[in-house]
């Protein structure tokens, strides 16, 4: 019986949610927040298996191709 009256607000959340496109802003700082991360990342790794230098300049260049990439592929 609970079963049914709740039917009715989750098809409406449900469609809420399939309508709703957010807040392109959102996307594009958790995009440069994610990619400044992952890019810190992958170049710490680098540096510690030798195969990439440490530095400001290419963890931003490695950031900044990633943000790139990601924001062409969820385009």
């Amino acid at each position: 019986m609970t079963g049914d009256r709740n039917s009715g607000r989750d098809d409406g959340f449900r469609e809420g949610l399939e309508s709703s496109h957010g807040d392109p802003r959102v996307l594009l700082v958790l995009n440069a927040v994610l990619s400044a991360v992952f890019g810190w990342s992958i170049v710490w790794g680098g540096a510690v298996l030798g195969v990439l230098e440490y530095s400001r300049t290419t963890a931003v260049a490695v950031a900044v191709g990633l943000f790139l990439l990601t924001h062409v592929v969820t385009g």
